[in-house]
């Protein structure tokens, strides 16, 4: 009689996008970038905590030379494919930190659930929840005193990169509409290497061919429930987009890198927000011979610092001096 013998297969990889994300046919998911953690510290500059909340968690920043006089609010969203990363990774930690403490400003850095275990819009989901939250506080009665004390809710700014800056560019077109009105303006955004994507190349998108189909597979990954690359979401300038005329904020500034693949697509963005009607200003920025989210590697590097002081500029401009 032969012997009944069971052979037990090994999980095959399902989606690989080399150096960021791994997933397996039996559901593992392998991230290889953006799992650390550093805990929240208190420097001669800047302090911070952490916080969560039902639907996000989120790490606080706030100046530890505080005054009297109301800071600039900054509410941050992180990059990594919409699949990677924290605010409580180290690359994130220190940006956020070295950004308020260059710029005076307190800073909601917000974590959201993340692809493939919540696809989107679970992320959008997510940042809507805490944007709200945040605006709990704008009658300075909410439940976190660092807001209720120190943040000026008529200086707001969204903020992000990457992924991060995909979300505030939705958050903004939301606030744009009357019908998602949270009782908190803002003031303006800043979308550095934003992550926007489509189908027909632009610019410079074809000439790597094999960088552009591994971007050309992300958004089908984390959206499985719409995996088109036109979807307005990430391609805010397609055919049936809404119009950008719409966009929810009176500034906004676009920082791009020379070498970054989504570089053409951030000047498309800029060029359309331009032309669009909308009746802010809008304003880009190129940083030379730098890669994607370079800054995030980098941050003592001078190209870095300069990014920093623009982004921080940025807050600060016609901020009332203080007496």
């Amino acid at each position: 009689m032969d012997s009944d013998t069971t052979t037990t297969q090994e999980p095959q990889i399902a989606q690989d996008f080399p150096g960021l994300i791994r997933v397996y046919t039996d559901g593992r998911v392998q991230r290889f970038r953006g799992t650390d953690f550093v805990p929240p510290s208190i420097t001669h500059s800047v302090s911070s905590k952490d916080i969560t909340l039902p639907t996000f968690s989120a790490r606080l920043f706030l100046p530890t030379a505080t005054t009297h006089h109301r800071l600039p609010l900054l509410i941050y969203f992180h990059g990594g494919a919409f699949c990677t990363s924290s605010p409580y990774t180290a690359n994130y930690h220190n940006y956020i930190t070295a950004v308020v403490a260059e710029a005076k400003v307190v800073a909601v850095s917000v974590h959201y659930r993340l692809a493939p275990e919540h696809p989107i819009p679970a992320a959008y989901d997510d940042s809507w929840a805490a944007l709200q939250w945040v605006a709990s506080h704008r009658n300075k009665s909410g439940e976190e005193a660092w807001l209720n004390e120190h943040a000026d809710f008529g200086r707001v700014f969204l903020g992000g990169d990457s992924a991060g800056a995909n979300i505030v560019h939705n958050l903004a077109m939301l606030l744009g509409n009357a019908d998602w009105d949270i009782g908190m303006d803002i003031l303006g955004v800043c979308l550095v290497h934003p992550y926007f994507w489509g189908s027909v190349p632009v610019g410079s998108e074809a000439v790597d061919p094999d960088r552009k189909a591994v971007v050309d597979r992300l958004w089908p990954f984390v959206c499985p429930e719409v995996p088109d690359n036109d979807d307005p979401r990430v391609n805010p300038v397609g055919e049936g987009a809404p119009s950008l005329a719409w966009l929810g904020c009176s500034r906004v500034l676009v920082c791009v890198a020379e070498k970054d693949v989504l570089r053409d697509r951030g000047w498309l963005y800029y060029n359309a927000l331009s032309r669009s009607g909308w009746m802010g200003v809008v304003e880009i920025q190129e940083t030379q011979g730098e890669p994607h989210a370079f800054h995030l590697y980098d941050l003592a590097s001078h190209k870095a610092q300069d990014l920093i002081k623009t982004i921080a500029f940025f807050y600060n401009r016609d901020l009332p001096p203080l007496i």
